[in-house]
């Protein structure tokens, strides 16, 4: 292309590093030409190693946004400025693609819902697990009616011990939450696509700090410190829908369970169920006799959206969030759906908290 998108980047953390950088280096539409992040080490390693040779580096995101030359940001901070950096690049006449979960809290989230209406902006959140091929495989046989109405779901993001111990995510005023806000959101993001339902009528929480004080964990990534731990380590909601079906929710980042597995949905319909326990199956009757299909997903299948064929979820989020503003082509993550998203995980910290039901109006 004679004219790239020009990309700014707000954040050069963990997650800029190992999920959007080396996904945009391999998109060809675009260049990288900023950079941002409170720690300046952080924004000049990134640009050496993804910018263009003139990429230049910022401390502060909002200079960077008087930048006219940029089209597109990438929000990548810890969850606390989401809303806030989104809004303001929205405003600035950028599109936004921003990393999970949408915001700290609903009311941050709806401001950015309605920046994008008021801008005419593209927004999209990192839900890559969408794109996975097991996920596109049954959101198409959800689509096609293959299960019938969906009445009963399970979203499930269970870790036995998979503690973040870097950055801030045990820090609960930089991320608002521990496992049900990190890793929690992404299967009940996945769950809410594969019902097409995001109208919730009252919802049910309880928070647990149970392990979060134990200094010799089993930790997978050493053990944490146990002193700066203020989030939970396991969370749980009970979800009803205004149409009557019903989701429970587990999230976990240290559970003394052996039932582990996270970003899965299980659902169960009037003509079918399906899960992601054992890869993906299908279980149904068929002529007064149960049984359980499990696809071949290992081949290259059939290509259910333009970037599904890539190498992995990220490259496919990256190519699909570009083919939106490059092409003009639908969104697969609307910012609606995760608006819903995280007014449920609000509803559960406060349920929790208050030991009542949360009603939506």
């Amino acid at each position: 292309m004679a004219n790239k998108v020009k990309v700014g980047i707000i954040g050069c953390g963990g997650i800029a590093n190992g999920k959007h950088l080396p996904a945009l280096k391999k998109e060809e539409r675009v260049e990288l030409v900023a950079f941002c992040d409170i720690v300046v080490e952080r924004a000049e390693k990134a640009a050496k190693d993804y910018g263009t040779p003139d990429a230049k580096v910022y401390t502060d995101y909002k200079e960077m946004l008087k930048d006219e030359s940029i089209e597109v940001v990438h929000v990548l901070t810890p969850n606390r400025m989401h809303g806030p950096c989104t809004v303001d690049a929205l405003y600035a006449g950028k599109h936004v693609m921003c990393e999970k979960p949408m915001a700290k809290t609903a009311e941050d989230a709806r401001k950015m819902v309605q920046a994008a209406k008021d801008t005419g902006k593209i927004l999209s959140i990192g839900y890559q697990n969408r794109y996975r091929k097991d996920s596109l495989y049954l959101k198409k046989l959800v689509e096609r009616g293959d299960l019938g109405d969906i009445y009963f779901a399970k979203a499930h993001a269970i870790r036995r011990r998979a503690v973040p111990t870097w950055g801030v995510f045990t820090n609960e005023y930089e991320q608002g939450g521990g496992s049900l806000i990190d890793i929690g959101t992404h299967a009940l993001d996945l769950t809410l696509w594969m019902m097409d339902n995001y109208k919730p009528k009252a919802v049910m929480g309880t928070a647990f700090k149970k392990l979060g004080s134990i200094p010799e964990s089993g930790n997978a990534w050493g053990d944490w410190d146990v002193n700066n731990f203020t989030v939970e380590d396991s969370a749980f909601g009970y979800i009803t829908m205004e149409n009557g079906a019903t989701i429970f929710l587990e999230s976990s980042w240290a559970l003394n369970t052996l039932d582990e597995g996270e970003a899965r949905t299980s659902l169960c319909g009037t003509k079918a169920g399906a899960d992601m326990r054992d890869g993906l199956r299908i279980n149904k009757c068929d002529m007064n006799v149960l049984e359980t299909i499990k696809p071949n997903l290992d081949g290259k299948g059939v290509a259910f959206f333009d970037a599904s064929s890539g190498p992995s979820p990220a490259d496919a989020e990256c190519k699909t969030f570009y083919n939106a503003v490059i092409d003009g082509k639908e969104l697969i993550v609307k910012p609606e759906q995760a608006l819903v998203v995280t007014e449920i995980l609000e509803a559960i910290y406060t349920s929790s908290k208050t030991g009542k039901a949360v009603y939506f109006d």
